[in-house]
């Protein structure tokens, strides 16, 4: 089971205020991928004294830590998971911004064919994919 960030934190050696380990909680309890100013609304709910500036600089520590990894959805706003998380893929919804996750071994299983045939081993990859609602009649 993956660590928690807090954990993950500790174990690199980060020094954890007590505004950083709101940040922490915060991130652990999301189930999307929120941006720093979403990140922002939810941990001054929690701490006021928490700004912004504070957030982005915890942000940008657990990046650089390995900690969170961060998506840019082409929306012009940077979001943020963990990243000991099992491997997925992405879907945006483009008019919502909606993303969803989901796990597919038939592209998996591509993906590592395709690297073979031109020569390689696939050490890593990053799918995304963006689309529309089908409307319930294309359906």
């Amino acid at each position: 089971m993956a660590k928690s960030i807090l954990a993950r934190c500790e174990a690199n050696g980060l020094r954890m205020t007590e505004q950083r380990r709101t940040i922490a909680t915060v991130l652990e309890a999301a189930d999307d991928h929120p941006d720093v100013e979403e990140l922002y609304n939810r941990a001054s709910r929690v701490d006021p004294r928490i700004s912004l500036a504070t957030v982005y600089r915890t942000v940008k520590l657990f990046e650089e830590s390995g900690i969170l990894d961060k998506h840019e959805f082409g929306d012009g706003r940077a979001r943020y998971e963990t990243a000991d998380r099992e491997h997925h893929d992405h879907l945006i919804d483009m008019n919502s911004g909606e993303v969803v996750e989901f796990v597919d071994p038939e592209i998996e299983a591509l993906q590592e064919k395709i690297a073979a045939k031109l020569g390689y081993r696939l050490m890593g990859h990053r799918l995304e994919l963006y689309g529309v609602p089908l409307d319930k009649k294309d359906k």
